[in-house]
């Protein structure tokens, strides 16, 4: 069994026996996509909201949640995942410091998880449990031969989604 790690705006995708996972999920959120069936699943560690935000050329698809998670959904199809019967879990999303001044624009953390929501809405993939918000940094793990995301939350202890 391998372990695929998946750094910050990456997306990879894995087969049983192997599992996927990502750390630093403070204001970014891990979103799981993931075929019960095939026994295929795939993470993708989603940075910023939209990708309308790059600054520059070339953009890192997999950092926005509107490309990430499109992204993630079709390379799921090429290695044999079914579109019809995806599902989805997400962990991260928290609000990692306070701002007294209720700019919008700092509260990446909630915005992060609103956009995730609605593009896994958009591809009509249901959303099977989630760990967000709060205000403390996340390492999740899918298996894709359970379906089980184990979340280990600071100071917190693990869970499984």
């Amino acid at each position: 069994m391998e372990i695929v790690k998946v750094g910050i705006a990456e997306l990879n995708v894995v087969k049983t026996p192997n599992s996927i996972r990502t750390s630093g999920l403070g204001s970014c959120v891990g979103v799981v996509i993931y075929d019960e069936l095939q026994k295929v699943g795939g993470l993708a560690h989603v940075m910023l909201p939209d990708s309308s935000l790059a600054k520059g050329g070339i953009i890192n698809s997999s950092k926005f949640a509107d490309t990430a998670v499109v992204d993630l959904y079709n390379r799921l199809i090429q290695i044999g995942g079914r579109q019809s019967v995806f599902k989805a879990k997400i962990a991260g999303g928290a609000q990692m410091f306070n701002f007294t001044n209720g700019n919008e624009m700092m509260r990446i953390g909630p915005r992060n998880v609103e956009a995730v929501k609605e593009v896994l809405k958009k591809l009509k993939v249901p959303i099977i449990a989630e760990d967000v918000g709060g205000n403390s940094g996340r390492t999740i793990e899918f298996f894709p031969n359970t379906t089980i995301l184990t979340v280990r939350t600071v100071n917190q202890g693990v869970k499984e989604l």
